[in-house]
């Protein structure tokens, strides 16, 4: 359910409808309407597909549309694809090109949500990997905000583990993995939390059910390693970017559940959460239940840098023309 504006937000316009818009379908632009898949579908009986988030930010100062990390998502589609035994993929150049056409051919002057996917496109009953094709998909639709982020986010521990990597690569997104996320999610919210905080096998505090972690200790940023599970996240590598140019040092390393509960701040960060922060864990405020200042500040500058108002981390966004 969306929520309130994120800063620097537009109000959007009056939602197209869905099947009008033109996505990338095994190689053409088509209408969503005419883009179907077979019930027998591979990817669709078996989970056998990746996908990448991408969102893109409307400046309405500067009547522009930005495209964020789009060539560090397709070079990680591309990877995880060949988790998945695809051979043959398009280029990042290439990848980037059909992103950027299919948000441009929309014309849509708002924010946006990006979804590439390369699934198995064979007909085949038979679970496995091999000797199956593979096609690619890509659709742009307007989005808001995932979360709260002006007010913070409470979270409660999941009964339910992340996926170890040894089961099913935690770094991958894998279609068929984020079945895990879902029982995560669910669970939170029917039992009127915001999001779940998820643990490791050992019990280390891993992520969100699809978003990275920080926690802030006397001053220092803590964010688990890549070894406890976690998605490689694209937001997780710009928030060390910024928490550099903030002159916050970042400490990588396992993270307990109780030590959230003695700290001073928290935030969930991930292209669907963007920067959010939170207020409670467990029913117990983390920090004092408020926005902490380091959260603050590197919030602001992300939502300027994804919006294109700040030149030197211009290298972040890519102008996506307009009906173009």
């Amino acid at each position: 359910m969306l929520t309130e504006k994120a800063p620097g937000q537009a109000t959007p316009p009056a939602a197209p409808a869905l099947d009008d818009l033109i996505c990338y379908f095994e190689g053409q632009y088509v209408p969503m309407r005419d883009a179907k898949v077979s019930i027998m579908t591979h990817a669709f009986m078996y989970g056998t597909a990746v996908f990448e988030g991408i969102r893109a930010y409307w400046n309405e100062e500067k009547g522009e549309l930005y495209g964020l990390f789009l060539r560090e998502h397709m070079d990680r589609i591309r990877r995880n694809a060949g988790m998945l035994l695809m051979e043959g993929l398009p280029t990042v150049d290439e990848l980037v090109d059909i992103v950027v056409q299919t948000a441009s051919r929309n014309g849509l002057r708002e924010d946006l949500y990006i979804r590439p996917s390369f699934y198995k496109s064979s007909r085949a009953v038979g679970v496995r990997l091999h000797h199956l094709d593979h096609e690619l998909v890509v659709f742009a639709v307007p989005f808001g905000n995932y979360l709260d982020t002006d007010k913070g986010v409470r979270l409660m521990t999941s009964s339910w583990r992340r996926n170890a990597d040894e089961a099913l690569p935690a770094r991958g997104k894998i279609v068929g993995g984020y079945v895990n996320m879902a029982f995560q999610k669910s669970e939170a919210e029917l039992n009127g939390f915001d999001e779940a905080l998820v643990l490791t096998p050992d019990g280390h505090a891993s992520e969100a059910s699809a978003a990275n972690m920080f926690v802030v200790r006397d001053g220092i940023l803590l964010t688990p390693p890549v070894n406890d599970d976690i998605l490689e996240g694209v937001t997780r590598r710009a928030i060390f970017e910024l928490a550099a140019r903030d002159g916050v040092t970042i400490e990588v390393r396992s993270i307990d559940r109780s030590e959230i509960y003695i700290a001073d701040e928290m935030f969930l960060c991930g292209t669907g959460v963007q920067l959010s922060p939170v207020v409670e864990l467990d029913h117990r405020r983390v920090g004092d239940g408020e926005i902490g200042p380091i959260t603050r500040r590197i919030r602001a500058a992300y939502f300027d840098a994804v919006r294109g108002r700040m030149p030197e981390l211009a290298h972040w966004v890519t102008p996506i023309p307009i009906g173009g």
